[in-house]
């Protein structure tokens, strides 16, 4: 099916998010913008509500629980009423792997949340522009054939006397050629930078792949260059510095680009260089580096002074590539080992980052699943009264058993937890089993002395809005007095938002319920708002305390974080005690609580219940 688009045409628009809150406010948010807007919460409702009344462009998300967007986007394109409209993907999948497939099976763009909403506006307007831009050259072509085809027959029957009919179909003919060389640019152009967008990249970029194939030593260099720092612009200044920054950041990049270069704005602070005929990797490692040199001068916007820089990733294209988007996945799997070394940096792409980034897809597969095949069990470390050498608790530790792989370390898919979101949900799990497990404990009567649970929060699961409600409903279900449940909070989830952090642990703390401030001393806490928080202990991390019998200085250290703890009225724990000479020493300097391998490694639920029962003294 045709649709047609004008520039005074506000677009019919189908927004498909199975979260209720995300479609009433981007709904809403359009809808002001004078758009027409439709949304559904479904796959399935969203296939039937393009086949009923097909809109003129689709907001799409991928996680659904009926019909993934891949798939839905798949069903639309293979029909030929519906293949070609729009899909602009929206997700909080950021890993590039999700990025190619939504390309591959159709969708003309991604953004990825959470987003800035001007960004959406844009994308949108980018996207009515360009179907309107080919609407308009597909209206252009069809008048000009039926026009060609008419004079013709008007020549034929006046047998070609009518001469001057020529040059006026010949004058017709040039002014279409030129609107629809206008209307290309547009479509074809990023209508900020000027640069060339990324559809025109794709094309030069299949155009280099197939002249691979025809000359075997021939290889080009493919650069992806994302700004870092550019979005503390755009929101401190807003978007028209940011818009004056991008057209300064690319008019600077073209200054080391030869003509045969092509420099194009991939979209955001994106943007991608292609190098056609380089002798080897040198050559785009030089160009990296001068970029990176050049992007350390500031940029000037009105009275002040920015500064930006960037992070590269480099792939060098040659005749073992086949598809553009292989480029471009590998060349983004680069961009972001530079950032994650430290930003700043270029990288070039080796093979062994696509494994990674393919195994780490593979995790985020299987976590996703692992919590309805029920792999993840929880293991309970001991806390031990330094006074009296007694259990005061224990602490919830999260192990996952893979049906395939076996034990996986906390440390390998933790990141990956926090990184998906998914660290939400497995934290509730969490905090729900620890408190069933100390209250089966203590209707059997396993101890007589308080002994409490210690659960610890990730910094997302901290800025839940909803994180005191579903507390509530776990102690309630659980039955679970709420002065047996101590939080353990990092210092980076407090400080990250202070304020905030000081009246929800105070909600907390109004519940009974202990806090602790966990790994003390590996963090960025400002002593000015720690005396503010309602804390009740703080945890020092093991780090100081595998060193504690190294130097004078170290034992100072940590006499002096055990000080500050007791004049903030906190009780102090150490982490990570291994040897009886730590011990001995964490005694003498007045640490009240000790926990690690010197006691007990974090034991299975039965193994804890039967040191309980043994009633053990250190």
């Amino acid at each position: 099916m045709n649709h047609s688009f004008h520039t005074s045409f506000k677009a019919d628009i189908l927004i498909v998010d199975d979260t209720l809150e995300n479609l009433r406010l981007l709904s809403n948010a359009l809808i002001q913008m004078g758009y027409k807007v439709r949304g559904v919460m479904t796959g399935q409702m969203a296939i039937m509500a393009v086949q009923t009344l097909p809109p003129d462009l689709i907001l799409l998300d991928i996680k659904m629980p009926d019909m993934d967007g891949y798939t839905v986007c798949k069903c639309l394109k293979a029909n030929e009423q519906t293949r070609e409209i729009p899909v602009i993907f929206l997700s909080a999948l950021n890993e590039v792997i999700d990025k190619v497939k939504a390309f591959e099976v159709g969708g003309v763009d991604y953004i990825t949340k959470p987003f800035q909403f001007e960004e959406v506006v844009a994308r949108i307007e980018n996207q009515i522009a360009l179907q309107s831009a080919k609407a308009e050259i597909r209206q252009l072509n069809e008048r000009l054939e039926q026009r060609v085809q008419a004079r013709t027959m008007e020549l034929e029957i006046a047998n070609l006397q009518l001469k001057g009919l020529n040059k006026e179909l010949e004058k017709e003919i040039l002014e279409h050629q030129k609107t629809q060389t206008r209307l290309l640019h547009i479509a074809s152009h990023d209508p900020l930078t000027n640069l060339p967008n990324r559809v025109l990249f794709m094309n030069r970029l299949i155009q280099s792949l197939q002249q691979t194939q025809q000359e075997p030593n021939y290889q080009f260099g493919v650069l992806f260059l994302d700004c870092d720092r550019f979005k503390m612009v755009n929101d401190s200044l807003g978007h028209f510095a940011g818009d004056q920054l991008l057209i300064a950041i690319a008019r600077r990049l073209k200054t080391h680009l030869a003509s045969t270069d092509m420099l194009a704005r991939f979209g955001g602070d994106e943007f991608t260089i292609l190098l056609e005929n380089i002798q080897d990797i040198e050559d785009a490692n030089y160009l990296a580096q001068k970029i990176q040199t050049s992007m350390t001068w500031p940029f000037k916007f009105e009275e002040q002074e920015l500064f930006i820089n960037a992070s590269i990733g480099i792939v060098i294209g040659n005749k073992t590539y086949q598809e553009p988007e292989d480029i471009l996945r590998d060349v983004d799997i680069a961009m972001y080992q530079a950032k994650a070394k430290g930003k700043n940096r270029y990288q070039v792409f080796d093979t062994e980052m696509h494994r990674h980034a393919q195994q780490r897809l593979e995790l985020e597969t299987d976590l996703r699943l692992a919590l309805h095949r029920e792999e993840f069990i929880l293991y309970y470390q001991p806390i031990i009264s330094l006074a009296t050498g007694r259990i005061n608790g224990f602490e919830a530790l999260l192990r996952w058993h893979h049906g395939k792989k076996g034990l996986i370390s906390p440390g390998d898919f933790i990141p990956a937890a926090e990184e998906t979101g998914l660290i939400v949900p497995i934290g509730l799990w969490v905090l729900k089993e620890a408190c069933q497990q100390l209250k089966s404990w203590q209707d059997r009567g396993l101890f007589k002395r308080k002994i409490k649970m210690s659960v610890n929060l990730s910094v997302k699961q901290f800025s839940q809005l909803n994180l005191i409600q579903n507390i509530d409903k776990i102690l309630l279900q659980t039955q679970l007095n709420s002065s047996y449940l101590k939080l353990e909070i990092t210092e980076s989830a407090i400080m990250e938002h202070p304020e905030s952090a000081t009246e929800l642990l105070q909600q907390l703390r109004d519940r009974d319920i202990q806090l602790s401030i966990d790994d003390f001393g590996t963090g960025y806490s400002s002593l000015s708002y720690l005396h503010r928080f309602p804390l009740h202990t703080l945890k020092i991390d093991r780090s100081f305390i595998q060193r504690i019998s190294e130097t004078r200085q170290n034992l100072e250290i940590i006499q002096a974080i055990i000080t500050l703890g007791h004049h903030l009225n906190m009780t102090v724990t150490a982490e990570g005690v291994e040897t009886s000479e730590q011990l001995f020493l964490l005694r003498s300097l007045g640490c009240e609580e000790g926990q690690g391998y010197f006691f007990a490694r974090p034991l299975e639920a039965n193994a804890a219940e039967a040191l309980l029962q043994d009633h053990p003294h250190w």
